[in-house]
């Protein structure tokens, strides 16, 4: 325990010798005698030895006042905590060729994006200390989440992501500036950004060459990801009575840019053809951006006035009934 002001400690010794003074001055016998050598035989009773003992409880919740008001303080055990991530954006293509389902999940076909998404789901659930947030792309780039801790929230937006959503096209280096946007006056001291497509760069008034050097500027990392199987990808169409039908469709994937973009930014570029690869990436992305941890300890402080402000207004309120009642003296 310690006191947050223990001036009022001086005090104590200064109150208790105003109340002796005080309670001595202030005897004055009920009846007044030319000696008291009559009254020494007499036996003292309960309620006059009480009464001789009041100006104890005085002092004691005299002093428990003055301990309040010097703000006791219990401070609770060390604490290490981890106070430092990454900051991580993911820039998801949603064009409609993501709609390509040359994925499976177990037996299931899946699309590209329906794989993209199951991984980043667990990418973020592996690392509780990163800001996370997620732009998601096509012609043009859409917020989805900013940079949160909040990874349920940040994965129920990630839900919500869906092909469509934005005209068709694919803007690379939108997308990529949009993210960069995000992390720019962040203060971590690592940023980085997944890229996820599964094209070629064909919209937007940024290209994906100056995205790169605006993110090698800022110290930015850009890890790109090409997914998508190689040669033609089963893309779902319908046909004129209502049905799915699939057609094959060639992959266009610009790796040579993504190569570059990761190159200038001092990350790397993955190549995802099928769900098994595209979790290893992850895995591997995971091992190099480990969260430089800084641990601190600091001790919490725990305001204790009240233990001894009220056992003293109790105190105090005894010695005022008792002086009034049971121990009143008669003038």
């Amino acid at each position: 325990m310690s006191f947050k002001d223990p001036f009022f400690l001086i005090l104590l010794p200064l109150a208790w010798g105003f109340l002796l003074w005080g309670g001595r001055r202030s005897k004055i016998p009920g009846f007044r005698f030319s000696s008291g050598e009559l009254l020494k035989e007499v036996p003292e009773s309960v309620k006059v030895k009480l009464s001789k003992r009041t100006m104890l409880i005085r002092i004691l919740s005299s002093t428990l006042f003055l301990l309040a008001l010097a703000r006791p303080q219990g401070i609770t055990e060390e604490t290490i905590i981890q106070t430092e991530g990454i900051d991580i954006v993911f820039t998801v293509d949603v064009s409609t060729s993501m709609l390509a389902e040359d994925f499976k999940i177990g037996t299931k076909r899946v699309n590209r994006l329906e794989a993209v998404k199951k991984v980043v789901q667990e990418f973020v659930q592996g690392r509780k200390n990163d800001r996370m947030g997620m732009i998601a792309f096509a012609a043009r780039a859409y917020p989805v989440c900013p940079l949160t801790r909040d990874h349920d929230w940040l994965l129920e937006n990630l839900e919500r992501v869906t092909v469509g959503m934005i005209e068709d096209n694919t803007a690379l280096g939108s997308g990529l500036s949009a993210s960069l946007i995000r992390l720019k006056d962040t203060t971590s001291k690592e940023k980085v950004v997944i890229l996820l497509t599964d094209g070629r760069n064909n919209a937007g008034a940024i290209s994906p060459v100056t995205a790169a050097s605006m993110a090698r500027a800022l110290k930015i990392r850009i890890y790109t990801i090409g997914a998508g199987s190689e040669g033609p990808a089963p893309y779902p169409l319908k046909d004129p009575f209502g049905n799915t039908i699939y057609k094959p469709i060639p992959l266009d994937i610009d790796e040579k840019t993504l190569e570059y973009i990761a190159q200038r930014t001092e990350a790397r570029y993955f190549r995802a053809m099928d769900m098994t690869s595209l979790e290893v990436i992850f895995r591997e992305i995971d091992k190099l951006e480990t969260s430089p941890i800084e641990e601190k300890i600091y001790f919490q402080e725990k305001e204790l006035f009240h233990l001894f402000l009220i056992p003293g207004l109790i105190l105090l309120f005894l010695e005022i009934i008792l002086n009034q009642t049971l121990l009143r003296k008669i003038p």
